[in-house]
């Protein structure tokens, strides 16, 4: 099983140096490339005031967190939640260099932990970049590239963000291009009268005729793996198919 979750924070600033907090947290999980239902989001008070830049980007008040726990008081649900997972985050050393420093803050001069400790993490931006150089590759604009819909979003937030950048990383490494996507949608708009019920469910001859068996040849088996390893590449190894394709060898 492969456990990912797409990670996003919102903060009061852009450096941790200069004091900055974290004041949202969003996630995403995906098992084996789909979405499961697990989500996590906590807004947190960061004990001090949110810049106003920072401020218009993701609308976040000072009043609307005075009432919210520190990060301390959710930091074990946090990373309970993420232990050993792949985090997928876009521009990941700016939200790692967050969370690390709220870990430095909380461990009051001992050795800090480190999220690097319990989880691996792809920089989807640095992915971007690799796969289209020169070109503009903040999410807004991989949402144009991938065709994903982020029309809903006028502002930042952390779970909102952390669900568009989901859809993008399924686009960006190859194949599934929604995260959202309703796979029995086909049933919603199915009428009475074609509804397949259960009586009507048609045997076939047990004698019939054994149907053919076509098997792939030379030239379709070696595009078909040519197209697994340039899934893998995308996905800097994490091919599912490829792995179950070696398992069974």
């Amino acid at each position: 099983m492969t456990r990912q979750i797409i990670l996003d924070t919102e903060t009061t600033g852009l450096e941790p140096s200069e004091g900055h907090r974290i004041i949202e947290i969003g996630c995403v999980e995906l098992i084996n490339r789909r979405a499961s239902n697990n989500r996590y989001q906590q807004y947190i008070n960061p004990g001090r005031e949110i810049d106003q830049g920072a401020m218009e980007v993701h609308g976040i008040t000072n009043e609307m967190l005075t009432d919210k726990p520190k990060f301390a008081d959710i930091v074990k649900d946090l990373l309970e939640f993420i232990k050993g997972a792949e985090l997928i985050i876009h521009n990941a050393p700016f939200d790692i260099g967050f969370l690390n420093n709220e870990l430095s803050v909380m461990a009051n001069g001992k050795a800090p932990l480190r999220v690097e400790d319990s989880c691996t993490v792809v920089d989807t931006l640095k992915l971007a970049r690799g796969m289209h150089p020169g070109q503009k590759n903040d999410l807004d604009s991989l949402c144009r590239r991938y065709n994903v819909d982020n029309s809903h979003r006028t502002l930042h937030g952390a779970l909102l963000d952390a669900e568009i950048l989901a859809d993008v990383y399924l686009a960006m490494t190859g194949g599934q291009t929604g995260l959202f996507e309703d796979t029995h949608s086909h049933l919603k708009n199915a009428t009475a009268t074609n509804i397949v019920e259960p009586s009507d469910i048609r045997r076939l001859d047990p004698n019939r005729p054994k149907l053919p068996v076509i098997a792939a040849s030379a030239e379709e088996l070696a595009t078909h793996q040519a197209w697994l390893e340039e899934l893998d590449k995308k996905s800097g190894g994490k091919c599912v198919w490829k792995k179950i394709e070696l398992a069974s060898q």
